[in-house]
This record gives structure tokens, C-alpha cells and sequence, in this order.
């Protein structure tokens, strides 16, 4: 039985639709919150003074408030030019053209190359799409991604080592609910098209059921 192709099916495209704007949502909500209630008073952001001046910040010293105990997750502030986990500074219009197209992309691969019955590639699909939109809003209404995540704070890495730039935490990196969103899509996307049939056995397996069985006497 053939399945139905993704955008002709109402339930696929309401999958897709509900996961997108509840991700988005949630990543707008958490940084707007982080932003009005991490540091001492809330911070605010002045887009034309972020996009002229690369080294400005409204954010003040602040220390971060504990999440997760145990040096798990800590909420810290800061203002990201770049990508995910700060990659690409000082690149704002590469990257919102960079998203743009991811987008298309992940449009293109619910189209071609899902089913109404795909409904792990749907959500993934949708947490991609919800991710990359957040953080999208942020490079273009406010001009900087505002992250605000910091797992493993107060760690560093064993024997001395440390990062490019001499940092020794374990996880130096901050980032954001976007991110996370990302990243769990890419990688519920990976798991469905591993668990897609190659081609040859999905030929082969219509040949065997078309193949005529031998009569048994």
C-alpha cells in the first residue's frame, strides 16, 4: 500500500505546523524571561547599538543563577553574533541567508521525502523548524542570539586541558532553547532515515511479493 506524500496530508502538515510554533514559542518565552530575570534588573536590548557596535553589551557583570544543582546547568546571559554555541562571529547576514535556507531545505525534505505515516520525521522536522525561526527573529528584530544556557558550569577538563584559546572548561559554550531544538531535530532526523529501507531492499522485498509462489502439490 502506497502512503501518502507529507504535504497532502492534514495531519502531517498539523504535526509539523503544532511542533513548529510550540518551539517557537518556548524559545522566545525562555529568552525573554532569561533576559528580565537572570541579572539584578532586566536587561535591555537597543538593536541599532548591538548592530553598530559588535563589542557593546547592555548585559552587567552578573554571576548566574543555579538551574540544576550540582554544577549541571547554570542560566548566564550573553548576546552571541554567531552561530550555535557562539561559531561564526561577527557573521549576521550569513547566517540569517544561512537560515533561510536550512529552512528551505527542511521544507524540501517534508515534501519529498516523507509520508503521512512519518511521524518521527514530522516532529523532527518541527523542532528544526521552530528552532532555526527563534533564533532567525533574534539575528534580525534584535541583532545578536540571545543565549542564556550553561551545562556543566564550574568544570573544567581533566589533565590540564583546555580549548582553542587557552579556555579550560569543560563545556565553555552558552546557548539557548533554539539550540536545543535544533539539535534534537538534526538528531531525530538522523534516527529516520536510518531506519529507512535501502533502496535494493526495498526492491527486492516487491519483487518477492510479486513473485509467483510454487504450487504444492
Amino acid at each position: 500500500m502506497i502512503s501518502t506524500p507529507a504535504w497532502k496530508s492534514p495531519r502531517a502538515w498539523l504535526i509539523l505546523l503544532t511542533v513548529m510554533l510550540v518551539g517557537f514559542a518556548a524559545d522566545l518565552r525562555s529568552k525573554s524571561w532569561a533576559f528580565q530575570h537572570v541579572t539584578n534588573q532586566p536587561v535591555l536590548l537597543e538593536r541599532d547599538q548591538l548592530l553598530s557596535n559588535p563589542y557593546w553589551t547592555p548585559i552587567p557583570m552578573h554571576e548566574g543563577v543555579v538551574a540544576i544543582p550540582g554544577k549541571l546547568l547554570r542560566f548566564r546571559l550573553v548576546l552571541n553574533d554567531g552561530a550555535v554555541f557562539g561559531i561564526g562571529s561577527q557573521q549576521r547576514v550569513f547566517f540569517i541567508i544561512f537560515t533561510f535556507f536550512a529552512l528551505g531545505i527542511a521544507g524540501w525534505i517534508f515534501s519529498r521525502h516523507t509520508s503521512s505515516k512519518s511521524l518521527l520525521a514530522h516532529i523532527a522536522l518541527g523542532l528544526v523548524l521552530g528552532g532555526g525561526l527563534g533564533n532567525l527573529y533574534d539575528r534580525i528584530f534584535i541583532g545578536r542570539v540571545r543565549d542564556f544556557m550553561h551545562i556543566f558550569p564550574d568544570r573544567h577538563l581533566p589533565f590540564g586541558w583546555a580549548w582553542p584559546g587557552n579556555n579550560t572548561e569543560l563545556f565553555p559554550w552558552i546557548f539557548n532553547t533554539g539550540d536545543v531544538l535544533l539539535l534534537t531535530g538534526m538528531g531525530l532526523l538522523m534516527i529516520f532515515f536510518w531506519r529507512q529501507p535501502t533502496p535494493k531492499t526495498e526492491s527486492t522485498e516487491k519483487a518477492m511479493q510479486a513473485s509467483p509462489k510454487p504450487d504444492r502439490d
